[in-house]
Protein backbone atom coordinates (compact mmCIF):
# COMPACT_ATOMS: atom_id res chain seq x y z
CA UNK A 1 0.00 0.00 0.00
CA UNK A 2 2.76 2.40 0.64
CA UNK A 3 4.63 1.76 -2.86
CA UNK A 4 1.53 2.38 -4.57
CA UNK A 5 0.69 5.50 -2.52
CA UNK A 6 4.20 6.61 -3.33
CA UNK A 7 4.25 6.20 -6.81
CA UNK A 8 1.05 7.89 -7.04
CA UNK A 9 1.98 10.79 -4.96
CA UNK A 10 5.29 10.54 -7.62
CA UNK A 11 3.52 10.39 -10.53
CA UNK A 12 1.35 13.58 -9.58
CA UNK A 13 4.23 15.43 -8.99
CA UNK A 14 5.75 14.44 -11.71
CA UNK A 15 2.41 15.42 -13.76
CA UNK A 16 2.02 19.10 -12.45
CA UNK A 17 6.10 19.37 -13.66
CA UNK A 18 6.50 17.88 -16.87
CA UNK A 19 6.65 19.44 -19.70
CA UNK A 20 8.40 17.60 -22.12
CA UNK A 21 7.77 13.87 -23.22
CA UNK A 22 8.79 11.47 -25.51
CA UNK A 23 6.31 9.21 -26.95
CA UNK A 24 6.98 5.73 -28.27
CA UNK A 25 4.43 3.68 -30.09
CA UNK A 26 4.31 0.03 -31.49
CA UNK A 27 1.65 -1.36 -33.22
CA UNK A 28 1.22 -4.36 -30.56
CA UNK A 29 3.08 -6.26 -28.62
CA UNK A 30 5.72 -8.35 -30.42
CA UNK A 31 6.52 -5.40 -32.49
CA UNK A 32 10.38 -4.71 -32.89
CA UNK A 33 9.70 -1.29 -34.41
CA UNK A 34 7.71 1.82 -33.57
CA UNK A 35 7.75 5.72 -33.69
CA UNK A 36 8.83 8.09 -31.24
CA UNK A 37 7.20 11.21 -31.40
CA UNK A 38 8.03 14.60 -28.92
CA UNK A 39 6.10 16.72 -27.25
CA UNK A 40 6.14 20.52 -25.07
CA UNK A 41 3.36 21.52 -22.87
CA UNK A 42 2.51 24.63 -23.54
CA UNK A 43 -0.92 26.91 -22.80
CA UNK A 44 -3.22 25.63 -24.94
CA UNK A 45 -1.97 21.92 -23.95
CA UNK A 46 0.18 19.68 -25.64
CA UNK A 47 1.77 20.59 -28.89
CA UNK A 48 3.80 18.06 -31.10
CA UNK A 49 7.36 18.70 -31.67
CA UNK A 50 9.09 17.58 -34.49
CA UNK A 51 8.59 15.14 -37.09
CA UNK A 52 7.90 11.45 -36.07
CA UNK A 53 10.66 9.17 -36.45
CA UNK A 54 10.68 5.75 -36.93
CA UNK A 55 12.82 3.26 -33.58
CA UNK A 56 13.69 0.02 -33.44
CA UNK A 57 13.03 -1.63 -29.59
CA UNK A 58 13.07 -4.87 -28.21
CA UNK A 59 13.82 -8.05 -30.63
CA UNK A 60 10.53 -9.82 -29.42
CA UNK A 61 8.40 -6.63 -28.75
CA UNK A 62 7.26 -4.99 -25.31
CA UNK A 63 6.32 -6.11 -21.60
CA UNK A 64 5.11 -4.12 -19.09
CA UNK A 65 8.09 -3.06 -16.68
CA UNK A 66 8.66 -0.79 -13.22
CA UNK A 67 8.43 2.73 -13.90
CA UNK A 68 5.57 5.41 -12.37
CA UNK A 69 2.74 3.54 -13.95
CA UNK A 70 0.45 0.79 -12.30
CA UNK A 71 0.83 -2.67 -14.18
CA UNK A 72 -2.65 -3.72 -14.90
CA UNK A 73 -3.59 -6.48 -12.75
CA UNK A 74 -4.51 -8.82 -15.95
CA UNK A 75 -1.19 -8.15 -17.52
CA UNK A 76 0.02 -10.84 -19.68
CA UNK A 77 3.41 -10.06 -20.52
CA UNK A 78 5.89 -8.65 -17.78
CA UNK A 79 9.71 -7.63 -18.53
CA UNK A 80 11.84 -9.92 -17.28
CA UNK A 81 15.44 -10.06 -17.31
CA UNK A 82 16.92 -11.64 -21.14
CA UNK A 83 13.85 -11.56 -22.16
CA UNK A 84 14.58 -8.87 -25.29
CA UNK A 85 11.62 -7.15 -23.97
CA UNK A 86 11.46 -3.14 -23.90
CA UNK A 87 9.64 -1.89 -20.77
CA UNK A 88 6.23 -0.28 -21.41
CA UNK A 89 4.83 2.18 -19.35
CA UNK A 90 6.00 5.93 -18.04
CA UNK A 91 9.31 6.53 -16.92
CA UNK A 92 11.59 8.85 -16.08
CA UNK A 93 14.50 9.69 -17.84
CA UNK A 94 17.90 9.81 -16.05
CA UNK A 95 21.42 11.43 -17.30
CA UNK A 96 22.65 11.43 -20.84
CA UNK A 97 25.81 9.78 -21.40
CA UNK A 98 28.21 9.25 -24.56
CA UNK A 99 31.84 9.02 -24.92
CA UNK A 100 33.29 11.93 -25.34
CA UNK A 101 31.69 16.01 -23.55
CA UNK A 102 29.02 17.04 -25.71
CA UNK A 103 27.39 20.78 -24.85
CA UNK A 104 23.91 20.14 -23.63
CA UNK A 105 21.73 21.32 -21.18
CA UNK A 106 20.65 17.48 -20.23
CA UNK A 107 22.59 16.57 -17.20
CA UNK A 108 25.54 14.30 -19.29
CA UNK A 109 27.88 11.77 -18.34
CA UNK A 110 30.97 11.13 -20.74
CA UNK A 111 31.37 6.94 -19.67
CA UNK A 112 35.08 4.99 -20.23
CA UNK A 113 35.69 1.64 -21.13
CA UNK A 114 36.35 0.47 -17.14
CA UNK A 115 32.30 2.11 -16.74
CA UNK A 116 29.91 -0.87 -16.38
CA UNK A 117 26.21 -1.50 -16.63
CA UNK A 118 25.44 -4.30 -14.60
CA UNK A 119 23.01 -7.20 -15.73
CA UNK A 120 23.61 -9.86 -12.86
CA UNK A 121 20.96 -10.53 -10.63
CA UNK A 122 22.95 -11.81 -8.07
CA UNK A 123 25.27 -8.60 -7.77
CA UNK A 124 24.33 -5.82 -5.42
CA UNK A 125 25.16 -3.47 -7.85
CA UNK A 126 22.31 -4.95 -10.44
CA UNK A 127 21.06 -2.63 -12.63
CA UNK A 128 23.10 -0.07 -11.85
CA UNK A 129 26.25 2.05 -14.04
CA UNK A 130 29.11 1.86 -12.01
CA UNK A 131 32.80 2.42 -12.49
CA UNK A 132 34.69 -0.75 -11.80
CA UNK A 133 37.79 0.21 -10.67
CA UNK A 134 36.12 2.00 -7.36
CA UNK A 135 34.09 -1.00 -6.66
CA UNK A 136 34.51 -4.06 -5.68
CA UNK A 137 33.35 -6.47 -8.13
CA UNK A 138 30.70 -8.64 -7.20
CA UNK A 139 29.26 -9.25 -10.62
CA UNK A 140 29.85 -11.82 -13.94
CA UNK A 141 27.68 -10.17 -16.51
CA UNK A 142 27.54 -6.48 -17.74
CA UNK A 143 27.46 -3.79 -20.19
CA UNK A 144 30.89 -2.07 -21.17
CA UNK A 145 29.72 1.30 -21.37
CA UNK A 146 32.12 2.34 -23.98
CA UNK A 147 33.34 0.17 -26.76
CA UNK A 148 34.34 0.30 -30.18
CA UNK A 149 30.81 -0.04 -31.94
CA UNK A 150 28.93 3.52 -31.57
CA UNK A 151 25.86 2.03 -29.88
CA UNK A 152 26.58 3.89 -26.58
CA UNK A 153 28.70 7.13 -28.48
CA UNK A 154 25.49 8.85 -27.36
CA UNK A 155 22.40 7.63 -25.31
CA UNK A 156 19.64 8.29 -22.49
CA UNK A 157 19.24 5.98 -19.18
CA UNK A 158 15.86 5.41 -18.35
CA UNK A 159 14.95 5.03 -15.25
CA UNK A 160 13.36 1.66 -15.14
CA UNK A 161 13.10 -1.04 -12.54
CA UNK A 162 15.02 1.56 -10.08
CA UNK A 163 12.46 3.85 -8.94
CA UNK A 164 13.49 4.31 -5.22
CA UNK A 165 16.36 4.16 -2.80
CA UNK A 166 15.24 0.12 -2.45
CA UNK A 167 16.89 -0.76 -5.55
CA UNK A 168 16.21 -2.59 -8.63
CA UNK A 169 13.68 -5.59 -8.26
CA UNK A 170 16.01 -8.64 -8.85
CA UNK A 171 15.37 -10.01 -12.42
CA UNK A 172 12.79 -7.63 -13.63
CA UNK A 173 15.18 -6.14 -15.95
CA UNK A 174 18.29 -3.81 -16.11
CA UNK A 175 20.10 -1.36 -18.66
CA UNK A 176 17.54 0.52 -20.11
CA UNK A 177 18.89 3.19 -22.35
CA UNK A 178 17.42 5.18 -25.39
CA UNK A 179 20.85 4.83 -28.30
CA UNK A 180 22.13 4.62 -31.19
CA UNK A 181 21.43 1.37 -33.16
CA UNK A 182 19.96 0.29 -36.72
CA UNK A 183 18.48 -3.02 -35.55
CA UNK A 184 16.41 -4.55 -32.51
CA UNK A 185 17.79 -4.71 -29.54
CA UNK A 186 17.95 -6.78 -26.17
CA UNK A 187 15.15 -3.80 -24.60
CA UNK A 188 16.92 -0.66 -25.37
CA UNK A 189 14.98 2.04 -28.10
CA UNK A 190 17.22 3.05 -30.59
CA UNK A 191 17.34 5.80 -33.68
CA UNK A 192 20.66 6.64 -35.39
CA UNK A 193 22.57 9.00 -34.02
CA UNK A 194 21.03 12.53 -35.92
CA UNK A 195 17.94 11.54 -34.14
CA UNK A 196 19.10 11.49 -30.67
CA UNK A 197 21.45 14.01 -30.86
CA UNK A 198 18.35 16.02 -31.83
CA UNK A 199 16.73 14.63 -28.53
CA UNK A 200 19.74 15.66 -26.30
CA UNK A 201 19.64 19.23 -27.66
CA UNK A 202 15.96 19.54 -26.99
CA UNK A 203 15.95 17.82 -23.24
CA UNK A 204 15.43 20.25 -20.76
CA UNK A 205 16.10 19.53 -16.79
CA UNK A 206 13.54 21.66 -15.88
CA UNK A 207 11.06 20.43 -17.74
CA UNK A 208 11.40 16.62 -15.50
CA UNK A 209 10.93 14.87 -19.11
CA UNK A 210 9.13 11.69 -19.29
CA UNK A 211 9.50 8.25 -21.73
CA UNK A 212 5.80 7.26 -22.27
CA UNK A 213 6.22 3.72 -24.38
CA UNK A 214 3.66 1.25 -25.34
CA UNK A 215 0.98 -0.14 -27.88
CA UNK A 216 -1.55 2.18 -28.93
CA UNK A 217 -4.18 0.89 -26.61
CA UNK A 218 -1.48 0.97 -24.09
CA UNK A 219 -0.03 4.95 -25.19
CA UNK A 220 -3.53 6.35 -25.25
CA UNK A 221 -4.45 4.81 -21.29
CA UNK A 222 -1.24 6.16 -20.00
CA UNK A 223 -1.26 9.53 -22.00
CA UNK A 224 -4.74 10.20 -19.81
CA UNK A 225 -2.69 9.86 -16.54
CA UNK A 226 -0.71 13.08 -17.58
CA UNK A 227 -3.61 15.21 -18.63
Amino acid sequence: MKIVLALCVTLITLQAQTKQLLVVTTKNWSAPTGTLQRYALHDTGWQKVGDEIDIKLGRNGLGWGIGLHEVPKDAQIIKKEGDGKAPAGIFELKQAFGYAPFNVKYPYEVYKETDHCVDDIKSSFYNKIVDSTKVEVDYKSKEHMKFPKDYYKYGIVVNHNHIDEKGATKGAGSCIFIHIKHVPTAGCTVMNENQIQTLLHWLDPEAEPLLIQGTEDVVKKLWKTLR
